[in-house]
């Protein structure tokens, strides 16, 4: 009898977390978009070609988490990635919603490669050609709609 009743108030239990647990729905808060800076773009002569709103990704953390798990970004927003040295970078698209242009620089902050169109979710690596100090990810499309080329540069300022 006393098996019993020490059965019964497991399975009791076992129920009710189970049924308390499925019941719960959890939210996520979107990721909102935190202006730390200016960037602008030019091309070697000099000529703008675009500035843009940044988001910094300067620690290990802010780096391997960058865009992941955003919904949009405007066409005006931007993150760059900074890391200490130049070496051949590449990112993926693992838990990144939107279609990136992903272009690369060195520690002159000259356009050394990019990579055009990354898809969502996406794994695969996408390096850089050469060395890269600096990562810059905006919107897909964008660099064709620049003409933005290696060579070209940037300039950017902390707020």
């Amino acid at each position: 009898m006393k098996k019993f009743f020490v059965f019964l108030l497991v399975a009791t239990t076992l129920v009710s977390c189970k049924e308390s647990a499925s019941n719960k729905t959890v939210k996520t808060a979107d990721i909102k978009f935190t202006k730390e800076g200016e960037l602008t773009l030019s091309k070697a002569d000099g000529t703008t070609i675009a500035t843009l709103n940044i988001e910094f990704a300067e620690t290990n953390y802010e780096r391997e988490t960058g865009l992941m798990y955003r919904k949009s970004m405007d066409n005006n927003q931007a993150m760059l990635f900074i890391f200490d040295s130049s070496l051949p970078r590449s990112f993926y698209m693992r838990n990144t919603y939107i279609p990136l242009d992903i272009i690369y620089l060195d520690e002159h902050k000259k356009i050394v490669s990019i990579q055009e169109n990354a898809q969502p979710l996406n794994e695969e690596g996408l390096p850089s050609e050469k060395p890269a100090m600096y990562v810059l990810e905006v919107n897909a499309g964008l660099t064709a709609k620049w003409s933005l080329e290696a060579g070209d540069r940037m300039t950017f300022q902390k707020l």
